[in-house]
């Protein structure tokens, strides 16, 4: 054990609460353990790990808003229209006009439609308008450390994160996005930017902050890897007998990989609107409208787009939009 934790663990034991009396994380146990491993494993410089968590700062305003999602709190028919309305759909447009070139290059390279593309940075920010206004340490580090439910995955992301900036030669306590950590046009989480960001423009710069091009490139890097299949159908509009069971139905992140089949699903009463392969795997999805409901098989590239956020209405939101986009884009 390194001396600063031991030191850390003392202080912990006249201070039981996790960040104690500090408005930072610089004197916290769970810091210290962090900074251990990256110290050990990642080759970083203790003192300027101990700088940087000193600055991070708790955020109660963070709590709150992971703890009250949209996903959860609205039904459908309001969700939806957070997103699926006319001024979405014109700066979609506007979007796509203004960089048709790199979009049409992406969908060549990386096999995904550019309307895709446009959907989810429109869905995430906006188009790059609404990126998130929170420091990104101070989002990973409370919810890595005071978020016990997914401490361990805002963990993981934290250490991505300050390895990322390194790597990168950019400065931790600067770079801002969303509550949970996400970042740039298309609100990668650290992980992702590891994994799947490009640099789509060939300048030695991976930059998803604010170059659309490498933004447009890695939102289709992510699909590509996710296993986007070119030209497949996403999604279709289904009718269910009364008698269908619920549990056939997803009801939570768990259910949405497919696992039945076209057929089986028409068997117990959900039945394709358009004609599919009987045998491609597919999820059963019920929406609630303002009266009664609606249903959808999603195949498999509709599981790619929940990939990006484990949420079956968020991946029908980014479909429908990336429908209407297509309509009124010349293509």
């Amino acid at each position: 054990m390194s001396l600063h934790l031991k030191v850390l663990l003392i202080m912990a034991c006249l201070c039981p609460t996790l960040s104690c009396a500090a408005d930072n994380y610089g004197n916290n146990t769970a810091t210290a353990a962090v900074i251990d491993e990256l110290v050990l494993e990642e080759g970083f410089n203790r003192e300027d790990l101990i700088k940087v968590f000193s600055q991070a700062e708790r955020k109660d305003s963070i709590l709150e808003a992971i703890a009250r999602p949209a996903e959860k709190t609205k039904p459908w028919f309001e969700y939806r229209e957070i997103f699926l309305n006319k001024s979405r759909e014109d700066q979609g447009v506007e979007f796509f006009a203004k960089h048709r070139v790199t979009l049409e290059r992406a969908e060549r390279e990386f096999g995904v439609p550019a309307e895709i593309i446009v959907a989810i940075i429109g869905v995430e920010t906006y188009y790059g308008r609404v990126a998130g206004s929170f420091r990104v340490i101070d989002a990973l580090s409370t919810l890595a450390f005071d978020y016990p439910p997914r401490s361990p995955f805002f963990t993981s992301e934290l250490k991505n994160f300050l390895i990322l900036t390194r790597d990168q030669g950019m400065d931790p306590t600067e770079l801002v996005g969303s509550y949970a950590g996400a970042m740039g046009y298309g609100q990668f989480m650290p992980s992702s930017y590891r994994g799947y960001a490009v640099d789509f423009d060939n300048d030695d710069i991976v930059d998803i902050w604010t170059n659309p091009v490498d933004a447009i490139g890695s939102v289709a890097n992510y699909f590509k890897q996710h296993g986007w299949r070119e030209g497949e159908v996403v999604v279709s509009a289904a009718t269910a007998a009364a008698d269908t069971p619920d549990s056939i139905f997803v009801a939570a992140r768990a259910d949405l990989k497919p696992v039945r089949t076209v057929a089986q699903f028409a068997a117990d009463g959900v039945v394709a609107n358009m004609k599919l392969d009987p045998n491609a795997m597919a999820t059963a999805m019920k929406f609630e409208l303002k009266d009664g409901y609606e249903y959808w098989l999603g195949l498999h590239n509709f599981y790619v787009i929940t990939r990006y956020n484990h949420s079956a209405m968020y991946a029908m939101s980014v479909y429908q939009l990336s429908q209407r986009l297509a309509e009124r884009v010349t293509r």
